[in-house]
């Protein structure tokens, strides 16, 4: 399976500099968070494969209008072909935000989650906005990544945990993909592809 995940900023590679058939080789697209609703809508038009999301934290606005033929996987397990993906937008709370949580209140989102996670006998893909503690992030409290998080990956050991949030302009050793143990770990700032092996 081939996927691409996106987040933050427009791809210029996709989005400016499109062709008629770009994103046809794709059977699935993940959208981390702080994306427009038009560039959404445009990889649901010209691409032939779902587009998955969660919220970053400047999409409010999602709430009362989401981008139309996207599916929001927040606060859910959702299966696509058998690959579990387990949804948890949004950031470290800096500031009134409804995308925006303390490490307490999103532990409390993880843990209204457990049944699900059991029922679906664990998840394969972590997608969410944040990254998780100490693994791309930083101590600024904007862009702190959740310890819960961590916790989910211990856990459960998913294959991949693919995040937004730490723009590749903040530092010269920002990485693309780190390990974890078992799991590998996405920073789907811009776009990133790669390859799901059942």
């Amino acid at each position: 399976m081939k996927i691409l995940a996106v987040a933050d900023t427009v791809s210029k590679y996709f989005y400016d500099y499109y062709t008629p058939g770009k994103l046809d080789g794709f059977d699935l697209i993940l959208a981390c968070g702080d994306l427009s609703r038009d560039y959404l809508e445009f990889l649901v038009d010209a691409s032939k494969c779902p587009v998955l999301y969660v919220r970053g934290n400047h999409d409010d606005s999602f709430d009362t209008r989401p981008p139309e033929g996207c599916v929001c996987v927040e606060d859910t397990v959702y299966d696509f072909k058998g690959v579990r993906i387990l949804g948890l937008g949004g950031s470290h709370k800096y500031r009134e935000g409804k995308n925006m949580f303390t490490e307490k209140q999103m532990q409390k989102r993880v843990k209204r989650l457990r049944f699900k996670i059991m029922r679906k006998k664990g998840f394969d893909i972590l997608l969410t906005h944040s990254p998780a503690r100490h693994i791309n992030d930083f101590d600024s409290l904007s862009h702190r990544g959740f310890e819960c998080f961590n916790d989910l990956i211990e856990k459960y050991h998913p294959k991949f945990f693919v995040h937004g949030h730490i723009h590749k302009n903040y530092g010269i050793n920002i990485p693309q993909r780190t390990e974890y143990g078992d799991t590998v770990i996405i920073n789907a700032c811009d776009y990133c592809i790669f390859d799901y092996e059942e």
